[in-house]
């Protein structure tokens, strides 16, 4: 079965979640070290084709104000090319305090301090998957920006 994989992308790591296409709750899956654009855009590829990937979403960190700053652009910068490498549709879903709701998660679930710290990046893209997969059913079938 196909899945819709979603990243949280941050200037030195890539949380990773993912859900299958019929709408299974989004779990962690991995995180990435980032090593630049090209090499990070390789890296993701072995995934989509491993998983099977039917949909990329991509969290973008708008500023509070709802404009795009430096951060919003690198995911962007990734989401594209990932999208161009790939041909797998990218979607953008806004990820505004993704990170908070991903660390009160993992505190009620008793996760310590380093625990968390390890984990996440992962559990806010499955936050942002979730939020994604929460839209009504006709803004989930085109790229959004």
């Amino acid at each position: 079965m196909a899945c819709i994989l979603a990243l949280d992308v941050g200037t030195k790591t890539i949380g990773i979640a993912r859900a299958t296409t019929d709408g299974c709750i989004p779990t962690p899956h991995s995180t990435l070290r980032r090593k630049g654009v090209r090499h990070d855009v390789a890296r993701l590829m072995h995934l989509v084709e491993d998983l099977k990937v039917a949909i990329v979403v991509v969290g973008l960190p708008y500023e509070l104000d709802g404009t795009e700053g430096r951060s919003a652009r690198l995911a962007r910068q990734i989401g594209e090319a990932l999208g161009e490498a790939s041909g797998v549709p990218i979607h953008y879903q806004d990820e505004r305090y993704s990170t908070v709701v991903a660390e009160e998660r993992l505190r009620m679930a008793g996760r310590n301090a380093r625990r968390r710290k390890e984990t996440i990046d992962q559990a806010a893209a499955a936050v942002i998957l979730g939020d994604y997969l929460n839209r009504p059913d006709d803004s989930n079938s085109s790229q959004t920006d």
